[in-house]
Parts: structure tokens; C-alpha cells; sequence
């Protein structure tokens, strides 16, 4: 009788194994100017918070205001993390003291995003960091869209003057990109006071021999509504013919409405206005509920800073003016008469 064999059958099993894409991580520098955030900086946390990732916010600054500006970001809804630095060398922050930061942060780093709004301090340091990374920066984008799947963003932002929208998109093979946000174009991050996230203390960069040298900062001092973020604003242009009489023309419709005060870039450089009272295409952009041209033709670097103001007024002596052609109510009359007027019957 011949043994019994025993028979093992065995299933090969095939397992394969796919990369997944890496979830998006930004880092959102944060800008706050002595205590305060910087508005542009709440809609740069909205923008970087629909990437659908996780958000880590970093605060620098001096002993004397980053702990409470930390308790006031700490509670903003869309942040995961927060970092902060401290150092009497970042009391005055200059691009090349705080690139050295940045680098440290990001070298070898999870980050996948570096956001911020397009400050003048921004407009250095981003770009600055970028390079020597040898990674592209996109300005001042208007909306965006990650890709978890192929890890690449797309970002649209306005170009000749706002006229064209240009859309990029930035593929994996750039491992960290960089960009600014357009603040009007998303609402500012709020705040939850019950948020719990976790906060961490970052060394300062020690930047010997710093080649650049803060010597003073002069702000124009207003108890008007910031322009950047108001909801009402009243722009004066070219015909008000001096400083003096830009105040006494505009001051009174602005306090009637409750509005921030703005100028055209021709005001702003015969002396009318303060050049951080300049709206357009290399001043503020704004878009406002209601924006009001006072005497402002329509040049195409003004329309590129207020056109998408949700109401716009015109008052001009030429019915051939440029700005009659994107504002919603247009008053073909002299300001000096119209003006007074308009500022009669709102006081009805």
C-alpha cells in the first residue's frame, strides 16, 4: 500500500503597494504691525486653509508684542499650528534679517506651501526665500486649487493692469511653492475662542553683519476706517487741486458715510494725499461695497485697483471720462457743486 501524500496547495497573493500624495502643509507667515494683525494676512489664512491641508502660522517679532499677538492668532479659525520667534532683531523686520528664518524652517522641512499677503515686506521676503530655494513665487493670486492627487496647485491671478486673469499651475516637481494672496479676493479668517492648537517656540537666526539698516517708519496717522479692508470709500483725484482743498472736499462725504479715504496715483504725486492713501495698479487694491470717484477720469492703473468694487459711484465734468464705463451711477457735473450737495441729502 503506497503512503498517503498530503497535498499543500498555496495561493501566490499579489500586493501591491501605491504612493499616495502627500497632504498639503502650508506656512503662512503672519504680519502684525505693533500688536496688530495685519488684515491681508486673515484673508491669506482663508486662502491657505482651502488647500486641505494643514496650516501653521508663524509670528516674529519683539518680546514687547509677540505674546499677544500669539493669544490673538492662536484662535484663528483654519490655523493647525503655530509657531513664533522672538529676538530684538526682528523688532524692525527687514527681508534679510528674516529670510535666514524662513530657510531654517524650510530646509528639509514637511512644507509644502509658503503663504503671505503681498506687503511691501512680503513682496521682499517671499520671493528672496524663494530663490534661493530655486523655486518659482507666484503674486498676488486671486483663487487656487490643490490637486492631492497629482500634488500640484493651480493659482489664478490678474495681469495687464487686471484685464486678462492668467492661470499657473505649479506641479509637484516643485517641492515647496510659494505665493501671496490678493486679500479682497477671500474673507478674513474669524476666530473661535474654544480652538485649542499647538504652539511652539523657534530660535532666532542670528544675521551677523546684516547689510541693511532700519532708520525710521513713518505712518500716517488716521481714525478713519483702514482702506485696505473698509467697506466704504471715497477717492479723490487730479481737480481738487491741492491738499487743502482734497481734505475739505472729501473729509466731510467720507465722515458722512463712515468712510476710508483714498486718492489716484495724480493726487497722490502732486502732494493731495499720503501715497498709502494711493488706489490702483502700484497702490492699494480695494473692493469696497461702495467706492466713490470724485473727480477721477479712469486711468487704467486706477480701474486695476478698484474695479471690483461691488458699487461704484463716479462724479466727473467729462461725460467722456473712463470711469463712466465700470461705474454703476455716473454724475456728469462739477464735484465742487455736486459734492456739498450729495452731502445734504445724506445728512436728510
Amino acid at each position: 500500500m503506497l503512503p498517503r501524500r498530503s497535498i499543500v496547495a498555496f495561493r501566490s497573493v499579489l500586493v501591491r503597494n501605491y504612493a499616495s500624495a502627500s497632504s498639503p502643509h502650508a506656512l503662512i507667515f503672519l504680519e502684525h504691525r505693533q500688536g496688530v494683525i495685519d488684515s491681508g494676512s486673515l484673508s491669506a489664512l482663508t486662502a491657505a486653509s482651502q488647500l486641505g491641508g494643514q496650516v501653521t502660522g508663524l509670528v516674529v517679532g519683539s518680546s514687547e508684542y509677540v505674546p499677544t499677538v500669539v493669544e490673538k492668532v492662536k484662535k484663528l479659525k483654519g490655523l493647525t499650528s503655530l509657531l513664533h520667534s522672538t529676538s530684538d532683531l526682528y523688532a524692525q523686520q527687514l527681508p534679510e534679517t528674516l529670510s535666514p528664518l524662513l530657510e531654517k524652517l524650510l530646509s528639509g522641512s514637511e512644507y509644502t506651501h509658503v503663504v503671505s499677503t503681498p506687503t511691501s515686506l512680503a513682496k521682499s521676503l517671499l520671493p528672496r526665500v524663494a530663490a534661493k530655494l530655486d523655486v518659482p513665487s507666484v503674486s498676488e493670486i486671486t483663487s487656487l486649487e490643490h490637486d492631492s492627487s497629482s500634488n500640484s496647485t493651480t493659482f489664478t491671478r490678474p495681469i495687464y493692469a487686471g484685464n486678462a486673469i492668467s492661470t499657473i499651475r505649479l506641479p509637484s516637481s516643485i517641492a515647496i511653492k510659494f505665493f501671496t494672496v490678493r486679500g479682497t479676493s477671500f474673507d478674513p479668517a474669524s476666530s473661535e475662542e474654544s480652538q485649542e492648537i499647538d504652539v511652539k517656540a523657534v530660535d532666532p537666526v542670528d544675521v551677523p553683519d546684516c547689510p541693511t539698516e532700519h532708520i525710521s517708519t513713518q505712518l500716517a496717522k488716521s481714525d478713519r476706517p483702514d482702506l485696505s479692508v473698509a467697506g466704504r470709500v471715497v477717492s479723490g483725484g487730479r481737480p481738487l487741486k491741492n491738499a487743502e482743498t482734497f481734505a475739505a472736499t472729501l473729509n466731510p462725504l467720507a465722515d458722512v458715510l463712515g468712510a476710508a479715504v483714498g486718492a489716484s496715483r495724480a493726487a497722490v504725486d502732486a502732494g493731495y494725499a499720503d501715497n498709502s492713501l494711493q488706489v490702483g495698479q502700484t497702490g492699494k487694491v480695494v473692493a469696497p461695497e461702495l467706492y466713490m470717484a470724485i473727480g477721477i477720469s479712469g486711468a487704467i492703473q486706477h480701474l486695476a485697483g478698484m474695479k471690483d468694487s461691488k458699487m461704484i459711484v463716479a462724479v466727473n465734468k467729462d461725460p467722456d471720462a473712463p470711469i463712466f464705463q465700470v461705474a454703476d451711477v455716473g454724475l456728469v457735473a462739477d464735484l465742487y457743486e455736486a459734492v456739498p450737495q450729495i452731502i445734504e441729502k445724506l445728512k436728510q
